[in-house]
């Protein structure tokens, strides 16, 4: 009986509540300080850079138009012969012409009638 009466009194020292942390608003406070850097910092390393990255994709496909040099999502190299709602159509080769979501396109290389014209000025001033 000895042996129960020791093991209980001993648990119930084990559950008692440690002295000093009955509620003191400070310890609550730094509890949830880590929490609150994580999603801080997650908030900036990786929804905030998406979020700009996103924006910039979505004004880049508003901005398309005739005559830009576009690289599709698929790699295919191109320009736009025309624009439509949500469709443009890439000219590819002389006589190939591919008609392509908004969405698919990667990037804007540049505008391929102020690169031929650019670049014969270039080549004159450099002779």
């Amino acid at each position: 009986m000895d042996f129960i009466n020791l093991s209980l009194g001993s648990l119930s020292r084990l559950m008692a509540a440690p002295a000093g942390a009955e509620g003191s608003p400070g310890s609550t406070l730094f509890s949830f300080l880590p929490l609150v850097a994580i999603i801080a910092i997650f908030y900036f390393l990786i929804l905030r850079p998406q979020n700009k990255k996103q924006k910039e994709t979505q004004k880049m496909l508003s901005a398309l138009k005739k005559g830009d040099r576009v690289v599709t999502i698929g790699g295919v190299h191109g320009v736009i012969q025309s624009v439509k709602e949500s469709t443009v159509i890439v000219k590819v080769d002389d006589n190939a012409k591919l008609e392509f979501n908004r969405s698919a396109i990667a990037s804007v290389s540049s505008q391929a009638k102020e690169e031929d014209g650019e670049g014969d000025k270039k080549e004159e001033k450099k002779d």
